[in-house]
């Protein structure tokens, strides 16, 4: 039956009409109601969508303003919140691709700018977020929005009174708005004004507008705060306040073969393979030297890759996942390695080939450099390490276990796999435990290309132990490596580590775990045996 065009138009301006009331319950019911009867448009789908954010339902929203965008690849609004629905699903890489696409057709739009920076920050490219924020605000002076994400960028690279200069400027139009709180909170903790940062945070908990994981990274940046005061007992709690309310946002990471699994049926795969492990060198690209800089999360990789970076020869790419393809295709099983160990040369190099791929994807020239790939996890694709780049250096970064397992514990990490492990105390001292076996069993594989730094002797000997791992890297030592902190707060991308590093070597509290001893009690025994292997007492 024909649709009558001219009912069709009213209903339109009146959903059109309600919405920009704000009244989507009313909006979404005629909107719903018109979906039901076979009658899409682009904006029957936003109201509803909208409505279903509202409700907290996220990823049947997204799927909706999907529809809409294949309906209509043009239309502003519905492509604008697309993007900004697949943020909030934590779903970046495919916000990016819808706000560039809006870009390229309306690059005089803010708005976009702005969220497009919001996606880089997600992705860790805070320099290249930066700039779009930047954009933004020489086309709009008064997004406020960008200015907030402006000061979270800041906050992020230890820059704390551009943070707060931000936060400042947002208060000073929307007063309590909670991304500026969080940055001027920081910057306060950063002062040691603990007072002040903790009633920041008060109030932001008391704000019935913080988001559900906002509110959990809220409660953590609060146990720092409680840290820095010696109130252990409070900041354990506040961390683990934080750390379950993660664990329910993120509970998919709980489904299928979590990573304490995988690596676990790795560890005891390889251990039966370990003398069938070889390689032909192969010079990949054109690179003087090729280092895996490896160990695990928290034990100073970010540290030593800063260190590194110093030096003009020295090329990097932060924290990229580069062995995505090789994987995929000869790891996916971690109880059946045939894959892996059965692979011919061809094989091989094209593997290899993805791999520096991936590199020139990153935009990094590594041309007759020493080329440093930090991935602390990579330790995990070791067996594929040796498969693929037998002549590649390690340097396996360590610390004292029990700091490593409370630090990831207590800091605030993109969730994937890996991180949400570190949501309990427990579920980091396994996977570190496992971790560090596997490391033991591939350490002999490398030989002399192989090369522990253990972070308290870096921070006890500074110069001395740069000096020997520049050595152990074809390198000279040059003045300038030991300015890392200014170049901590200018990196692209940044860690938990790197507002720290942004403030120089702490060299403060090597035992800061004991603090958290009865805590950390029942995971000792597990750790009992890396304090052993690594020198610690």
């Amino acid at each position: 039956m024909a649709r009558d065009l001219q009912a069709d138009l009213n209903m339109l301006r009146e959903v059109l009409r309600l919405a920009q009331a704000r009244d989507f319950q009313r909006a979404g019911a005629i909107a719903r109601n018109a979906l039901s009867e076979g009658f899409e448009h682009p904006l029957l789908f936003n109201v509803v969508a909208t409505t279903l954010e509202q409700e907290g339902r996220f990823g049947e929203a997204a799927q909706l303003l999907e529809r809409a965008v294949a309906l209509a690849p043009q239309d502003i609004g519905t492509r604008n919140a697309l993007g900004m629905c697949l943020q909030r699903l934590d779903r970046p890489a495919e916000s990016l691709f819808h706000l560039d696409a809006l870009l390229a057709q309306h690059p005089e739009l803010g708005f976009a700018h702005a969220n497009k920076g919001n996606a880089l920050i997600a992705l860790g490219f805070l320099g290249r977020a930066r700039t779009s924020l930047l954009r933004a605000l020489e086309l709009d002076p008064a997004n406020f929005s960008a200015m907030a994400s402006l000061a979270s960028i800041a906050s992020h690279r230890g820059n704390h009174d551009e943070a707060r200069s931000w936060a400042q400027r947002v208060l000073q139009i929307v007063p309590n708005f909670p991304d500026a709180m969080v940055a001027l909170a920081a910057a306060e903790l950063a002062d040691g004004e603990l007072a002040r940062a903790e009633t920041l945070i008060r109030e932001l908990l008391a704000d019935q507008r913080v988001a559900e994981i906002d509110r959990a990274r809220v409660n953590g940046l609060l146990g720092d705060v409680f840290d820095a005061g010696g109130r252990y007992s409070e900041a354990l709690d506040a961390y683990r306040t934080c750390n379950e309310s993660l664990r329910q946002i993120h509970f998919g990471f709980s489904g299928g073969t979590r990573l304490i699994t995988y690596a676990e049926q790795l560890t005891a795969t390889v251990a039966s393979h370990i003398d069938q492990f070889h390689g032909v060198p192969s010079a990949g690209a054109d690179v003087s030297e090729h280092v895996f800089l490896i160990g695990f999360p928290r034990s100073g990789t970010t540290l030593l890759e800063v260190v590194l970076d110093g030096h003009p020869r020295v090329a990097s790419l932060d924290e990229h996942e580069l062995f995505t393809e090789s994987v995929r295709q000869l790891m996916r099983n971690p109880l059946d390695l045939s894959p892996l160990m059965a692979a011919d040369e061809a094989t091989l190099e094209r593997l290899r080939q993805a791999y520096w791929d991936r590199v020139r994807e990153g935009e990094v020239d590594v041309s007759g450099k020493v080329f440093v790939d930090k991935y602390p996890m990579n330790t995990l694709k070791l067996p594929l390490i040796a498969r693929l780049f037998p002549n590649a250096k390690i340097l396996f970064a360590c610390r004292d276990p029990r700091e490593v397992v409370l630090a990831c514990f207590r800091r605030r990490f993109k969730m994937n796999p890996a991180t949400y492990e570190f949501l309990t105390l427990p579920g980091a001292a396994a996977l570190y435990d496992t971790t560090m076996k596997l490391g033991e069993l591939m350490r002999p594989v490398f030989g002399a290309h192989w090369r522990e730094l253990r972070y308290e002797s870096l921070v006890a000997d500074f110069a001395g132990q740069t000096r020997a791992m520049t050595e152990f890297l074809g390198l000279e030592w040059i003045d300038g490596m030991d300015d890392f902190a200014l170049r901590a707060r200018e990196r692209e991308r940044s860690t938990p580590s790197t507002a720290h590093l942004a403030r120089g070597l702490d060299r403060s509290r090597p035992v800061h775990w004991t603090h958290y001893r009865s805590a950390l009690e029942p995971v000792l025994p597990t750790l009992a045996k890396w304090v052993d292997r690594f020198g610690y007492e």
